[in-house]
């Protein structure tokens, strides 16, 4: 008799195991944080390198800035008049080609021209009719936006 009590539940028999603890359904948040966080400090140092890679002083004016979706068609021209499509620079006389090499949408293709604030306008403009003459009817010229004061 002494066996039956202790083993319905008196004192000193087997304990009941204890029920294990519920999984936490809550979402750590301390390594996503992270990751978005290198990838910011990522996206802010590569920013500057997505711009065209020649380097010029564009004028200033009070234009607003443009829209664009994909990397654009560039030919810069800059202070001492060496002509460049993106980052290579080219020869006048090949500009025409060089452009329907690079152009994706063909002749729908838009094309920005960026001049050196000293270049001189006749050398821009000469440019620009390279263009024209090309096919290319979709060409807009690029400013630096002006300083409010």
């Amino acid at each position: 008799m002494a066996m039956a009590i202790g083993a319905a539940g008196g004192g000193g028999g087997r304990r009941r195991r204890s029920k294990r603890r519920a999984p936490i359904a809550d979402i750590n948040m301390t390594p996503f944080i992270d990751v978005i966080l290198v990838l910011l400090i990522i996206f802010m140092v590569a920013a500057p390198l997505l711009t065209v890679g020649v380097p010029l002083d564009l004028p200033k004016t009070s234009a607003g800035q443009i829209n664009i979706d994909q990397k654009p068609l560039t030919v810069s021209v800059k202070e001492n008049g060496a002509v460049y499509v993106q980052d290579k620079q080219t020869v006048l006389a090949d500009l025409a080609g060089a452009l329907q090499a690079q152009a994706k949408q063909g002749f729908d293709e838009r094309i920005y021209v960026r001049g050196a604030k000293t270049v001189e306008y006749g050398k821009v403009i000469e440019v620009m009719a390279v263009i024209t003459k090309a096919g290319f009817k979709r060409t807009a010229m690029i400013t630096e936006p002006q300083e409010k004061n």
